[in-house]
């Protein structure tokens, strides 16, 4: 089936004008509508005063604000409050929102890294509402949205890393998801203020593989250290029996003062080594 182009742009054209017009009588009409549903019940809040101010009045607190719609429609001016403001109780309704920081705590999630270790870890995210019109007009329950989208980015994030980072840099995972969930939340008007991770949980194996490492590592430390220990007192001790060589009456300087430290921790028995050359002038004799 084939036409003229011309002829199909302009039924294109008529019908987006006959699609625009209807439009239009209808926002015509609904206007007229409620032109006249305001005034009856502003006629109607008249003739019943002062009963009917008790239902016009509202209050919300210093931390509260409340969005309010006229006949399905937002009302310009934005969000009320903090304080006392007016509403026409048959044709108005409106929503309070909580502007205080909220936390939440992101159910313990089975991850596995990148280096296919799997572990549960679980976190805390602290949030609050920067814009009350769009969380109430762009999203149905902005608290659950929160959530969901806070646990799935804990998935996402975290199944990029090594154990080693994540047990190493919960800082930088944090920042990271803090940003992420901030740009996803941002069109419901919410402010994501701090993510932090709580635990890591790792597999029991896992655990009992790890501590065998670490005590390892630790005994072969030890093992480095007290292998240079011996080798700096070997090194010391050379030193010592150069300089005890060349001056003899060192080493009864240090035999007195070996002595004088066995005497002060009051010992019942004492030692006392007898130096060879006492027994030289006997031997000599001997084999006179």
């Amino acid at each position: 089936m084939s036409g003229n182009p011309k002829d199909i742009q302009e039924s294109g054209h008529e019908i987006s004008e006959d699609s625009g017009s209807r439009v239009a009588e209808s926002g015509e009409r609904q206007g007229v509508c409620a032109f006249l549903l305001t005034g009856v019940s502003i006629l109607l809040i008249i003739v019943t005063f002062p009963f009917s101010f008790l239902f016009c009045i509202k209050v919300v607190q210093e931390y509260e604000r409340a969005v309010i719609f006229r006949l399905g429609r937002l009302l310009r001016g934005g969000a009320k409050g903090p304080g006392i403001f007016f509403i026409i109780p048959c044709i108005d309704t409106y929503c309070k929102v909580d502007l205080r920081t909220v936390s939440f705590d992101v159910p313990p999630q089975e991850i596995l890294s990148k280096d296919s270790v799997t572990v549960a870890v679980d976190a805390v995210v602290y949030y609050r509402i920067s814009n009350a019109t769009i969380s109430v007009t762009n999203v149905e329950d902005y608290g659950r949205s929160t959530r969901l989208l806070a646990a799935t980015t804990l998935r996402n994030v975290l199944g990029t890393k090594n154990l080693s980072d994540i047990l190493s840099e919960r800082e930088s995972i944090s920042h990271v998801m803090q940003t992420s969930l901030d740009e996803g939340t941002d069109p419901w008007g919410v402010k994501v203020e701090r993510v932090e991770m709580k635990d890591v949980r790792l597999p029991v194996q896992l655990q009992r593989a790890m501590a065998a490492e670490a005590e390892a590592s630790r005994e072969a430390r030890a093992k480095l250290i007290a292998a240079e220990g011996e080798q700096k007192a070997s090194r010391a001790l050379r030193e010592a029996s150069e300089v005890i060589a060349d001056s003899p009456a060192a080493l009864q300087l240090r035999y007195l003062q070996t002595l004088n430290s066995i005497a002060a921790e009051k010992n019942s028995t004492i030692v006392f080594p007898i130096p060879l050359e006492l027994f030289k002038g006997f031997s000599k004799g001997m084999k006179q």
